[in-house]
């Protein structure tokens, strides 16, 4: 077991009561997962998102914590959060990673891989 990780999952939804395709506007909200899979207890500190659209617009999103909470992991916890984003475009995708601060000082990033938001059937895919 690596000494300095968090493992992160997604879950994306599309919110056809909240979008308006006719405007160009999709809406969207992602569960997120972060597990510390180290040794050591972490704390999230800040994250640093991509989100891109079909007509290739990309939006970077960059703040401290995740929605209001800089979360202090001990080895096999785990935080849950949901949040959303709208898009121009019935599909697109987001990636990014969160800067973390381990209690011995050590900084790592926790990459989150890229996963697509699409409108419509076919349900959800996380790309690896």
């Amino acid at each position: 077991m690596p000494k300095y990780l968090f493992s992160v999952e997604v879950e994306p939804e599309y919110l056809p009561e909240q979008s308006e395709p006719e405007q160009d506007v999709y809406a969207f909200t992602y569960t997120i997962t972060i597990r510390n899979a180290g040794r050591v207890p972490a704390q999230l500190i800040s994250r640093h998102w991509i989100i891109s659209d079909a007509r290739g617009h990309n939006e970077e999103v960059k703040g401290l914590g995740v929605v209001g909470h800089q979360p202090l992991l001990k080895p096999g916890e785990a935080f849950q959060y949901t949040s959303g984003c709208r898009l121009r475009t019935a599909s697109g995708s987001m990636h990014g990673s969160f800067f973390c601060v381990a209690e011995d000082g050590e900084r790592f990033e926790a990459a989150v891989p890229l996963f697509v938001l699409e409108a419509g059937g076919g349900g959800t895919r996380v790309l690896h």
